[in-house]
């Protein structure tokens, strides 16, 4: 599995944490910035940029990290095909993909600590799309909204 990760400024800190440890899980990263967190930076284009990664087909799922995980998932959702959620705890990240087939996780760097994170994200990672005809009706009418606007 390929995970893109990126981060403004402020969830740089964090993001490197969740590299090593996923690192650490034999799971493969694209890290796509920030490098640093001194210099402020637009989440937006961190958004676009794990984005561009699942649509091309670069990684499966994304994580993108900023302080409140709100603008990240904002920016995110704009994208077609993207369905990010801001998630700070277990459950939303696993029923976000069984229920949703969220894509992307957002993360509030401001909001959790490092241990939840990883609690999280591996919760966002083992998690699979139910297939359930209700969910499949759901994430269609979803994809229905997103050619209509």
């Amino acid at each position: 599995m390929k995970v893109a990760i990126g981060s403004d400024h402020a969830g740089y800190e964090l993001k490197k944490t969740i590299i090593k440890f996923l690192t650490d899980k034999k799971i493969e990263t694209i890290d796509v910035g920030t490098d640093r967190s001194d210099i402020s930076v637009d989440y937006p284009d961190f958004a676009q940029k794990v984005s561009e990664k699942i649509l091309n087909s670069d990684a499966i799922r994304g994580i993108i990290i900023c302080g409140s995980g709100i603008g990240a998932s904002i920016a995110a959702n704009k994208i077609k095909g993207i369905r990010a959620g801001v998630c700070h705890d277990t459950y939303s990240a696993h029923q976000g993909v069984e229920h949703d087939d969220m894509n992307v996780l957002c993360l509030g760097s401001r909001i959790v600590g490092e241990e939840l994170a990883k609690e999280i994200v591996v919760s966002f990672l083992n998690a699979k799309f139910s297939n359930e005809e209700r969910h499949i009706r759901r994430l269609n009418k979803i994809k229905k909204i997103e050619e209509r606007l």
